[in-house]
């Protein structure tokens, strides 16, 4: 039994160990990179849409997928894969465990200790990456990162200069809440999107 527990637990561990880069921001526990998984939590996959006709179908069938920008498995490296919201909302769980997608009130909460809107932008974005001299400070230690973002017909766009961050919120049957920055300055906006856009997302601590 001793050593069954061992197992189980060694394997808890492992599983979590490519989630281990984590900051406090107030009293949230963040993860420092975008969610990067293939896998519901109960380990079915998540389909990878890999042209436009995947991603469309996908989005009028209210199904999960997934994407790398521009279909190209380099910019896995660093940005990690865009999701559709049906990803996000999907009950076989699409974040490890122990973490969830954040909702607008959490997206809120992280954006009020910051300063509000206006600053926390800057704040949240990483010290380099953002083109059109749209850096920000990381004083948070969060490390956005121009992610772009994949529309709902699958064309692809502003991986340069915009990263989008899925909430688990929705607004109603089409549409859901998100969090967006751009190079232009220091401001997060908020808004929603139609549930077939592919955004990053970036999981709180349960």
């Amino acid at each position: 039994m001793k050593k069954i527990i061992f197992i189980l637990s060694l394997c808890l561990v492992l599983a979590n160990m490519a989630y281990s880069q984590t900051v406090f921001i107030g009293n949230q526990v963040w993860m420092t990179e975008n969610l990067n998984v293939d896998k519901f939590r109960n380990g079915d996959l998540i389909p990878e849409a890999k042209t436009e006709a995947d991603w469309l179908l996908a989005g009028e069938n209210k199904q999960a997928a997934w994407s790398y920008y521009n279909n190209e498995p380099a910019n896995d490296k660093k940005l990690h894969k865009l999701y559709n919201w049906y990803a996000v909302n999907d009950p076989r769980g699409l974040d490890p465990d122990g973490w969830k997608v954040p909702s607008e009130a959490e997206w809120t909460a992280l954006i009020d200790y910051l300063g509000g809107e206006g600053v926390a932008g800057s704040k949240l974005k990483s010290t380099s990456g953002w083109e059109e001299n749209g850096n920000g400070t990381n004083e948070s230690g969060f490390s956005a990162l121009r992610g772009g973002f994949r529309n709902a017909a699958g064309q692809f766009d502003l991986i340069n200069t915009h990263g989008g961050w899925w909430s688990s919120t929705e607004k109603d049957t089409a549409e859901a809440f998100h969090r967006h920055m751009n190079s232009s300055g220091g401001k997060i906006y908020g808004g929603t999107f139609s549930k077939t856009t592919g955004f990053s997302v970036r999981c709180l601590r349960n």
